[in-house]
């Protein structure tokens, strides 16, 4: 498919008193370590900050003919790395060739990038001048992607923005989006982007997996989300892997069409069509940093120590200081470079609902500088959703974006695409009813997420790894390859390696069995090889092992639930492979298989939380077990009557008619009515004497149910021996 398809911070200022400039003078001359105090100490910051380094001389500004730089100030340090003159369409025997290139001369390191688009028209030229952090360590990246593979979408920050195009904002310290890939793509949004809209093409899009059209565009977003701005675009090339449309390029918002340029083939009403990429080479490098919106996992003491450490390249580079600010408060510590160079801090942060940013600045004559910024950086929990579209858990009815908080983060993307997975290498909010997009984590996920959130003041990490429709044997692990992308066991297990949490894993949530047709013993030996899998990969780090969760289904195959053996199966791993077994049975939003956000998804997110907060924060336990039989027995010799033994004494509400779901197995005895007694008991009034009776099933299908306090409804079982008198 050649085009897209169609639906068809600024950080806190606080003045800095006049001893720290003294400071920074004194350091320069003598490389004393005095400024600020150990950030490695716990106590109070003596100050907060945030003014930028003074009376630093700007360097030379780059030598070329780009009105950009004629016109914007930025520039200074800057280095063009490349040119491409953009022709009207793409002609697939003539591959783009660039005007120059000179990668090479900031293949040792670069610290901020910068782009220049000029469009010349029968007007004059529009121009475009942005700056902004770098979104890559590899200086041939930086240009027009045109190879598999290499996708970016991601929030950016420290952007600047020049311009002569009315009505864009300009600036310095904004907040980014940045939207480069080969790919065909359409408009549907994953809600990273506040006003980003769903149909129409504009910041925040759908990335496909063929190469086949081509976005290049920088946008300008809201700092935090929820926001009512609406992205802005600051320059767009697309179409550039098309084979037959024009080029599409746009300064600003289009003022028809889609605001991304996307499909407005204007590239022949320009006769010059420049982009012309900038890299500001690095006088140190960083081997060891936090990464945006990063959530470090919280340890026994409550916080995360997080590293920055690397070596000076540049020998003017005389003394690094890292600044980090949370809130009002301020931490500010300066060491002079080692003999070879490197320089190392460690910065404590809480798990608590606060966000970091880091600055690393570099002190040194002719060299000083903001060497690199890392935004909302926190310290929390992780844990897992695994499965299939149950855990997917997208929108059916009802909408859980009301749930979505900067403080519940996700890493990657749940895209089945083994490239665009391997690619989607960043910390994103959360967001729950999107799927199969960077930060989705179903609805009943960011439930439970917020709740633990929001009562213990911690953030959360959630990571979904759950595709729709699966077999158990689609989520095994590769022996020969665990990280294998092809496969959904690699997929996940590259995304925990890669947001470096694998071994803290705090829970692993499993909901999965629709599609295994009823299939127990292959249900069971699946999942039974998957736990081994994960228990030696997953959660290794954390005290007592990861708490594993099976979430019992409502019916298999799906919309079956006149009960059956995989779901007796599932009732039975509590005992046999110590795992904690959720209900659905008293879940009355069902959608088909799946289940509205009231009455279904919201509340098997509030049983998720009830479970974790247990597990791992010792919150209450009682009322938070889901019923499940011990055993049975008649009370009498004419067997008219069945005492079911809970393992819990927790109590329960018996609703009017909760026997229709009961059947005495061999009988035609029926259960005529339930009550519940002190220490945990179910009493079964029959319809007669259950002569040839050989067990005891509960479906839990259309209910009443059976539910304790908080609402959860007995598990099912199938079989159940009732004992004799």
């Amino acid at each position: 498919m050649s085009r897209p398809h169609p639906p068809w911070a600024r950080l806190r200022s606080v003045p800095r008193p006049a001893w720290i400039g003294l400071g920074v003078v004194a350091l320069l001359l003598a490389a004393i370590p005095v400024l600020g105090w150990s950030p490695s100490k716990t106590g109070a910051p003596r100050a907060a900050w945030s003014a930028p380094d003074e009376n630093t001389p700007p360097p030379a500004a780059p030598v070329d003919g780009t009105t950009c730089a004629a016109n914007a100030h930025g520039m200074a340090g800057f280095t063009p790395v490349s040119a491409l003159d953009l022709p009207e369409r793409i002609d697939p025997k003539r591959p783009l060739a660039l005007s120059f290139d000179r990668t090479a001369a900031v293949a040792s390191g670069f610290d901020r990038i910068g782009y220049c688009l000029e469009l010349t028209g029968p007007t004059g030229t529009q121009w475009v001048w942005t700056a902004m952090s770098p979104f890559t360590t590899d200086a041939r990246r930086l240009g027009l992607p045109t190879r598999a593979g290499q996708i970016v979408r991601q929030r950016i920050a420290d952007v600047e923005v020049a311009t002569n195009a009315a009505g864009l904002a300009t600036g310095t310290g904004l907040t980014g989006y940045l939207e480069m890939w080969p790919n065909t793509y359409g408009p549907a949004n994953s809600g990273q982007i506040p006003g980003a809209t769903p149909d129409r093409y504009d910041a925040d899009d759908d990335v496909y997996p063929a190469i086949g059209y081509g976005s290049f565009q920088v946008h300008l977003v809201a700092a935090t989300r929820p926001a009512t701005n609406a992205p802005q675009t600051v320059l767009a090339v697309n179409g550039f892997t098309s084979k037959a449309a024009p080029l599409s390029v746009g300064i600003g918002n289009a003022t028809t069409g889609h605001p991304d340029w996307t499909t407005a083939d204007n590239a022949g009403s320009y006769t010059q069509r420049r982009l012309t990429v900038y890299a500001r080479s690095s006088v140190l490098t960083v081997s060891q940093h936090p990464r945006d919106r990063q959530l470090y996992p919280r340890d026994a003491a409550g916080g995360a120590v997080v590293t920055v450490a690397g070596k000076a390249t540049d020998p003017r580079v005389k003394a690094v200081r890292l600044k980090v600010v949370s809130g009002a408060d301020g931490w500010d510590e300066t060491v002079p470079v080692a003999a070879g160079g490197e320089f190392a801090f460690r910065q404590r942060i809480s798990a608590a609902l606060r966000e970091y940013r880091f600055e690393l600045h570099v002190l040194g004559d002719g060299v000083a500088r903001r060497a690199a910024l890392w935004e909302g950086v926190v310290s929390g929990d992780v844990y897992v959703i695994q499965g299939q579209s149950n855990a997917v858990a997208s929108s059916h009815r009802g909408s859980s974006t009301g749930e979505e908080s900067p403080y519940v983060r996700s890493f990657g993307s749940t895209t089945g695409d083994p490239v665009i997975s391997g690619a989607d290498r960043t910390w994103n909010y959360a967001v729950s009813d999107a799927i199969r997009q960077p930060g989705s984590v179903g609805q009943w996920g960011i439930r439970a997420a917020h709740r633990l959130m929001d009562t213990y003041q911690v953030p959360v990490a959630l990571i979904n790894g759950a595709e729709n429709g699966r077999v158990v044997s689609f989520f095994q692990r590769n022996d020969a390859n665990p990280g294998d992308l092809r496969t959904n066991y690699g997929r996940l297990r590259q995304r925990l390696t890669a947001a470096n949490v694998a071994g803290e894993v705090r829970g692993v949530f499993w909901y999965q069995g629709e599609a295994d047709d009823n299939d127990a013993v292959g249900h069971v030996t699946g999942f039974t090889a998957l736990l081994r899998d994960w228990r030696r990969e997953v959660g290794f780090r954390v005290d007592g092992g990861t708490r594993y969760y099976v979430v019992q289904v409502s019916g298999s195959p799906c919309g079956d639930t006149s009960g059956g053996p995989l779901r007796e199966a599932q009732r039975r791993m509590a005992d046999t492979l110590g795992v904690t077994v959720l209900s659905t049975t008293a879940l009355t939003g069902r959608e088909g298989c799946h289940f509205a956000w009231e009455r279904g998804y919201r509340e098997l997110g509030d049983q998720a939380f009830a479970v974790a907060a247990r597990d791992i924060h010792r919150g209450p336990s009682q009322g938070v077990a889901a019923p499940n039989p011990r055993s049975a027995a008649f009370t009498d010799a004419r067997r008219t009557e069945v005492i079911v033994q809970l393992r819990t004494a927790d109590p329960l509400t018996v609703q009017v008619g909760a026997g229709t779901d009961f059947t005495i197995d061999g009988s035609s005895a029926t259960v005529t009515s339930v009550e519940f007694r002190e220490g945990g008991r179910l009493v079964l009034s029959l319809s007669g004497p259950a002569d040839g009776a050989t067990g005891l099933s509960y479906r839990g299908d259309a209910g009443p149910w059976c539910v304790n306090a908080t609402g959860v409804g007995l598990l099912a079982f199938q079989g159940l021996p009732i004992a004799g008198v």
